[in-house]
């Protein structure tokens, strides 16, 4: 098969792929009797159209950028984490103790306060399977979707039995003080009124940056990526190949664990029951139609955040299209981008291939 030119790559194939598969999902209003271009208008309005709703795309992006990330930053080592549900969840149980430990306190104090702490509990619980990797042989997809179950049971207790106030009915922590909390954007920028997009977008930006910097400017970037490759060549360059493994798996789970500042330390100002939402899960789908680089998990973060803030939208304005239906849409791009990504490659790669002058002479 031709090589793709590394624009057409990046950039074209995950585009052709997003259209082909917004062409499937147009089929599917249209077999119900909807306008398939007007399903899109309103998307698109919902999504960027009005300040409430672009934040809510914004918010959306941030926990999709941070679980991206989280599993971009495993497959760059050749690990395959699926666990960004499990390993945000339990690093919301480090941001809210810290948080209840200085309630009422500034929160540019508690803010890093909260990014340490969440990351050292998401990253605690993603060490454990990178452990039974590297020195077990456990594969660490099945550890790492095995810890999801294990972190849904275990918050579950801890919040309904040790962190939920006597006499609340729901089960959910203590608050937050409103000084405490991660500010909102709507008090610096009153387009994002009613929205709940908080300073931690901009954390998920710089996280973007940070990983950019890390896998290739760095020597232990360099170390990953050789790892990714070629585990047999790394370790005989002297690379200790157990030891990177649970490092990189702890740094993912740091990354995951951010989600939880996002939600926990801002929007929701408590622990609640399942507060992560299966951001974790669209974080796999995110870095594959990302490719695993930053910019990528970027742009495939927005757009998913646009299909969410827009799809909700679009089952307000139109009632014939049911939440099933939105919920397919998002699964086609899944699908198209994801499963079926490389099904246009073979078209482009004939497409761009240079023909070959020796056969022309002929």
């Amino acid at each position: 098969m031709t090589p793709l030119p590394r624009w057409a790559d990046v950039v074209l194939l995950p585009l052709l792929n997003v259209v082909l598969a917004f062409l499937v999902g147009g089929l599917i209003v249209l077999a119900v009797g909807q306008n398939p271009l007007q399903a899109v208008g309103i998307m698109l309005y919902g999504a960027f159209g009005y300040g409430s709703g672009f934040g809510y795309t914004l918010y959306y992006t941030t926990d999709f950028i941070f679980a991206g990330l989280a599993v971009s930053l495993a497959f760059h080592a050749g690990l395959f984490n699926i666990g960004p549900e499990g390993q945000a969840y339990v690093g919301g149980l480090g941001v809210i103790l810290i948080g209840l430990a200085l309630n009422g306190m500034h929160w540019a104090l508690v803010f890093p306060l909260m990014i340490i702490c969440g990351a050292l509990f998401g990253a605690a619980w993603a060490f454990v399977p990178g452990y039974l990797q590297a020195k077990r042989g456990s594969h660490v997809v099945i550890t790492t979707i095995m810890f999801n179950f294990i972190a849904v049971s275990m918050m579950g207790y801890i919040i309904s039995r040790i962190l939920k106030p006597a006499g609340v009915n729901s089960d959910e922590s203590a608050p937050l003080e409103a000084i405490t909390r991660v500010p909102q954007l709507r008090g610096f920028i009153e387009l994002f009124k009613n929205s709940p997009v908080n300073l931690t977008f901009f954390l998920a930006i710089g996280a973007l940056f940070l990983v950019y910097w890390l896998i290739w400017h760095t020597k232990f970037g360099y170390a990953v990526r050789a790892l990714g490759n070629n585990p047999v060549a790394a370790n005989y360059a002297g690379i200790s190949n157990q030891k990177l493994i649970m490092i990189v798996m702890a740094l993912a789970g740091a990354f995951a664990a951010m989600v939880a500042v996002n939600n926990v330390g801002g929007v929701q100002g408590r622990l609640i029951l399942n507060f992560v939402n299966g951001a974790g899960f669209v974080g796999i789908a995110v870095a594959f139609m990302g490719k695993g680089h930053p910019i990528g998990v970027g742009l495939s973060a927005l757009l998913f955040g646009m299909l969410y803030q827009g799809g909700q939208e679009l089952a307000f304005q139109m009632p014939g299209i049911t939440r099933e239906m939105i919920v397919t849409i998002q699964a086609l791009v899944i699908l198209f981008t994801g499963a079926m990504g490389d099904m246009l490659r073979g078209p482009l790669g004939r497409m761009f291939a240079q023909p070959d002058p020796a056969a022309g002479a002929k």
